[in-house]
């Protein structure tokens, strides 16, 4: 009887210790887990912006792409500069309007 009773505390024991160690790994994993989730998570929102610069970037220099393709034009130069900077060709007179 009193083996029995021996095998017994150890079978409760073994059990015990059992599901101690499977709460402890159940737990360690998820917060693995969710460590890795929020993670991730964190880097899809990063991506989501970072994509949306890249948009404007991109449109930004399709604009400087053109304003160098106008650079390139001498006539396009001397009006920007008429413009701009007021100056003026050979007998002509510059009137600002306000």
């Amino acid at each position: 009887m009193l083996a029995k009773k021996k095998q017994a505390r150890k079978k409760v024991k073994r059990f015990f210790l059992f599901g101690i160690g499977s709460i402890v790994a159940i737990t360690l994993t998820t917060y693995t887990l969710g460590k890795y989730w929020v993670d991730i998570y964190s880097k899809y929102q990063e991506k989501k912006v970072l994509d949306k610069e890249l948009v404007s970037l991109k449109e930004k220099e399709e604009a400087l792409k053109v304003d160098v393709d106008k650079l390139q034009d001498p006539d396009y130069i001397a009006r920007y500069a008429r413009e701009k900077y007021l100056y003026s060709k050979d007998g002509e007179y510059i009137l600002r309007i306000p």
